[in-house]
């Protein structure tokens, strides 16, 4: 099935398809269409649509929900996510699978609804309190706004943990064609979850742990998960790498721009490629370090002012040259502006 779609109703389309049956949520720009179109669709399959109160209201919901087995998802933008933290952090505490939406704004506070990256350190280092990681997931098109949903309804019950899709008001809002391919719902058994049956009545769900030794296993246990989900879930794109004497690395809207930029490059005669995580956390270490083992040099392009770069330095640990170039405000570069970075940073390199 193939239809015009824009990316914030993809992924209640990916939703519903992966067997989502609650959604619970505040509206706020640019995200307000998931919202919307949850209101439309969920319900017609059978399932519960609510707009709380606040985003906090909405974060415990989802608690609620997970708790009793449901596949759950709430949508918001930076101020509304910053509301949640304190309940991201119990849902991963109490080990509950959800997804969570960031289609990310600028600021700090307000800022403006312009498409930033800003939101990447709150999302992938863990803005709430405690020992805990999300998934974060970044599509770069309407397509994987549909299909990451899909994934991240599947990670977030094979780890028992929130799933956060991070994308930005550019992708939210573009329209695109979309290809829906349907698939059997194949939901793991949740004998943990809270259900009102007398099996169930035994299960408690909780993130407190008062005896200090009882605390420390249960977060051994999650770092546990952490590592599993560190060996087994890194994902990238890869594009012309296999020769490239400059990296270009970026994800989201940017990878896209830095696409075009590469065909530049190569155009003018500077052999580039692209990196593009997938997968924000876990962050694709091991694949950068492969793909990076005969650049001259790398270039970290954000909407932000310089936070993936660092897990990129991280992972190459000094082995090669690694600039940033960022722009913030809702500002997304041209091609034709980072070509001009690359050659002016870059050509005593290569």
């Amino acid at each position: 099935m193939r239809q015009l779609c824009k990316g914030n109703v993809a992924i209640v389309k990916g939703a519903v398809l992966a067997g989502c049956r609650a959604f619970y949520g505040y509206p706020i720009t640019p995200a307000s269409e998931i919202a919307e179109y949850a209101a439309l669709l969920i319900p017609e399959v059978g399932g519960t649509f609510l707009q709380a109160e606040s985003e906090v209201s909405a974060i415990n919901m989802v608690y609620g929900a997970s708790s009793a087995g449901m596949r759950v998802m709430s949508a918001s933008s930076g101020p509304g996510l910053s509301l949640m933290q304190e309940g991201i952090s119990y849902i991963a505490g109490s080990e509950l699978p959800c997804v969570l939406v960031d289609v990310v704004r600028g600021g700090p506070g307000l800022g403006n609804i312009a498409p930033e990256q800003s939101d990447y350190f709150s999302m992938v280092k863990g803005g709430g309190h405690g020992c805990y990681r999300n998934l974060v997931l970044a599509p770069a098109s309407v397509q994987e706004m549909f299909d990451l949903t899909v994934l991240a309804f599947d990670l977030a019950d094979r780890y028992r943990n929130p799933v956060v899709i991070m994308t930005d008001g550019f992708v939210g809002q573009m329209m695109e064609p979309l290809d829906i391919q349907l698939r059997e719902i194949e939901q793991p058994a949740k004998d943990w979850a809270v259900k009102g049956t007398a099996e169930t009545r035994k299960n408690l769900i909780t993130s407190i742990f008062l005896e200090t030794d009882v605390l420390e296993a249960h977060v051994n246990k999650l770092e546990a998960k952490y590592q599993l989900a560190q060996e087994l879930e890194t994902r990238c794109d890869e594009y012309l790498t296999e020769d490239a004497d400059v990296l270009l690395v970026g994800f989201g809207i940017v990878s896209r721009v830095l696409r075009s930029t590469v065909d530049q490059l190569r155009a003018q005669g500077l052999k580039a490629g692209l990196f593009r995580p997938i997968t924000l956390w876990p962050f694709p270490s091991r694949e950068l370090c492969k793909t990076a083992q005969h650049v001259k040099s790398v270039m970290v392009v954000e909407l932000n002012t310089g936070m993936m770069v660092q897990d990129v330095k991280l992972a190459l640990n000094g082995t090669v040259p690694v600039e940033f170039y960022g722009r913030t405000g809702g500002n997304v570069p041209a091609a034709e502006e980072i070509t001009a970075q690359v050659f002016a940073r870059t050509s005593a390199l290569v």
